[in-house]
Formats: C-alpha cells, structure tokens, sequence
C-alpha cells in the first residue's frame, strides 16, 4: 500500500513538532523495545521514520477510520507506528481542552456538541471534528478517539454497579435481539460497552462458573492452555493471551477475567521462575524506580507496564509492576499533592541501596550474554503480597 497515496488533506503544523516525544525513550535504564510488538506495547514502533513519514502517518491516523484488524496488518506491512491501550491523564486533558476549544471557536451550546458527538446516524459523523480533536493527541488513531471520547461524554455513562434487575434486563435483550449491542444499551439505558463488558466478564456461563479459591488441577490446566497458546507457538506469555478464548478451552467453569487475573497475579511467575514462587524484593524495587525514572513521563498514567520488563528481568507482570509501583508511591506521605517527579525523586532516595544484582541488570550498555538471558533476579526478603484484586488502571491485556 502506498502511504502517499492514504495520507491526504492538511496535517496541523504543531503535530511534526510533538513527534520528538514519541521516540523511545534514552538512557541507561531504557526499557528495550519488545521483540513482538503486536499486543506488547502502547506505542507500536518497528523501524525509525523521516519527518515527512511521520507526518504522512499521523494525518493517516487523523483522518481515515482503520479498524484494528487494518491498523495491525499496516504494522506488519507499512511499519505504521500508533498508540494504543489507556488514554493517560494528560491525553484526557489534551482531548477535553480541544473539545472545549472546538465548542468555544463554533459557538456550540452543549446540546449542539452532543449532537456531533452522538449523531442520530453514525454515517453522518462530523469528519473534521474527529480529525481535530485526534490531532490534539497523536500518534492515537481516529477511531481509539472516537470511541474514548463517546464513553467519556455519554449522558449513560458512570452508572456504578449493576444491579440484579439490570443483569435480568441484560440478558433479555441478549436473548431478543443477540449482541447487537447499540440496540442492547438502548433497551437496557446502559452504554453499549457496557453491556458488552458485563455480558462477557461476568454473564457468560455465570450458572456454570466456580468461584472462590482455585484447584490445583485447574491451576495445572489452565498452565497448559496459557503455554500450549503462548510458549509453544512463539507468542509473549503475558500480553498475547486471547482470554475469552482460554474461558472457552476452560469449559466455561472460568470467566475471562478469573483466567487473566489468575495468570497475571499468580502462575505467570511460577512458570517463568521454573516452578518456583518468587518473592518482590529490594533489589526489584530498585529497578523498577530506576526504569520509571528514565521514562520521563509526566504523570504515572502514561506508563504502559509491559514494556518495563527485560531479558533480564522478566518475572513480573505488566499489573504486578504497577502494583508495586502503586504500593511504594501510597507510601509516601502527603503524594496526592505531589508531581510525579517528585514522588520518583523521594523513592529513588528511600531505595538508594542497589544490590549487586540491580546494578549489573540495569547495565543496559552491555549487551546480554547466553548466561545472563536464563538469569532471572529473585529476591533477598519478602514482601506480602497486596492488592490481589485487579487494579482498574490496567487495561485488560486481552489482545481481541
């Protein structure tokens, strides 16, 4: 596919600007890029670009509505770089301050602004709007945008937990008109993802599904499933897992939220620490701070967690990691009213002690040796495991 072909129409001048921020980050502590990008990382890179090819990307992302099948495929083929996964807090800013400005420079009412961002026909949106506001936050795609921006101003939207008559509800509009669910949200008065996500995570063979503590038989099989999908096809162990898929291959007798949630907080590490249960330590808080520091981020909302960890320091998943991190930064006293600098800067003191080990595991000038490869860090002294519910900041790693 040509890319000059695709990238058409004006791109705003201020975008070309913004692209030095999205190069990976420099320093001794740099997270390497993922082998695989697909499914691993936020921001999805596979060859370094010219200006000109960055800004023909960023107005193809602005301005055609590729669906996430497309967006994948131009990855592999055209080397496309965009980012996925949660909008951080400064992007929600950014795409509020350009609604704003948009509403203000057209002299919208609030009833008008509604009526471009839920059009009674979908055919009929507001094209230029989209482009706008998706050019206030590259290199997202205009549909990640579109729909982000829907869920925030939906007037159904942060309705609290379901209740028993709406799960009742639910699942008859399921059972009159299927998944469709634009019509299903409209029934219910919930927004159709929703529905969506109430319907798979916690409505799918409810009847059938355990709950309470795991068996060790299905510890053991699930295992399987994960590696038989992951490992043994050459895929990541963490961030390539098709969960419905694995509920499915579980009987049912698991939702897709209890299989992640298991994985992620639990066998993941058994598996890639040869069966053994490996214990957080200093010297993994000590990287760890290390490897946010040198990310340079704002605010800790713009982290994406899978790509924090290395060949040689792998055993903790994306949502343990931010876990920790969590855990430490709370410690703080008074970190509500502080920057994210600032919290980095206090515990970068608080765990200034590096072991041997973090040192040589942060010497990325150097490059792994076969040995080093096997090596995995496990800790000199416990620390009680927090939290063991998943965290709503991290996004589900379901890559369907």
């Amino acid at each position: 596919m040509d890319m000059s072909k695709l990238a058409k129409g004006p791109v705003d001048p201020s975008i070309a600007a913004n692209m030095s921020a999205f190069a990976p980050p420099t320093g001794a502590f740099a997270p390497p890029l993922p082998p695989h990008p697909l499914g691993t990382s936020s921001l999805l890179v596979l060859q370094p670009f010219s200006t000109c090819q960055r800004v023909k990307q960023l107005d193809l992302l602005a301005t055609k509505w590729l669906s996430a099948r497309k967006l994948a495929e131009m990855v592999e083929t055209e080397g496309l770089v965009y980012k996925k996964g949660k909008f951080s807090a400064t992007e929600e800013r950014q795409v509020r301050e350009a609604i704003e400005s948009h509403k203000t420079a057209n002299n919208l009412s609030d009833a008008q602004l509604h009526e471009i961002i839920f059009p009674k026909d979908e055919k009929n949106k507001d094209a230029e709007f989209w482009t706008r506001i998706t050019q206030a936050v590259p290199p997202r795609p205009i549909v990640a945008v579109y729909h982000f921006v829907r869920r925030k101003y939906h007037p159904l939207g942060q309705k609290g937990a379901w209740k028993a008559a709406e799960d009742a509800a639910l699942k008859q509009a399921i059972a009159d008109l299927g998944q469709a669910w634009e019509k299903v949200s409209a029934r219910v008065g919930r927004m159709a993802s929703d529905c969506r996500d109430r319907y798979r995570n916690h409505l799918v063979d409810r009847d059938t599904r355990s709950t309470g503590a795991w068996s060790k038989e299905e510890e053991d099989e699930l295992t399987r499933i994960v590696t038989d999908m992951t490992i043994k096809q050459g895929r990541d162990i963490d961030n390539d897992v098709f969960w419905s898929r694995v509920s499915q291959l579980m009987g049912g007798r698991r939702g897709r939220q209890q299989c992640r949630i298991k994985w992620t907080d639990s066998l993941s590490k058994l598996v890639k620490n040869d069966g053994t249960k490996p214990r957080w330590s200093p010297t993994d808080a000590f990287i760890l701070i290390h490897k946010i520091d040198s990310l340079k981020v704002n605010d800790d909302t713009e982290i994406d967690w899978k790509l924090l960890p290395d060949p040689d320091w792998n055993l903790w998943s994306a949502h343990t990691l931010q876990r920790r991190w969590l855990t430490m930064k709370r410690g703080i006293k008074g970190y509500e009213e502080m920057t994210h600098q600032d919290i980095v800067d206090i515990l970068r003191v608080k765990k200034s002690l590096a072991p041997e080990s973090a040192s040589s595991a942060l010497d990325s000038s150097k490059p792994p040796t076969k040995e080093r490869r096997k090596r995995k860090i496990t800790s000199a002294g416990e620390v009680p495991e927090e939290m063991t519910k998943s965290a709503p900041t991290v996004e589900d790693s379901d890559p369907e």
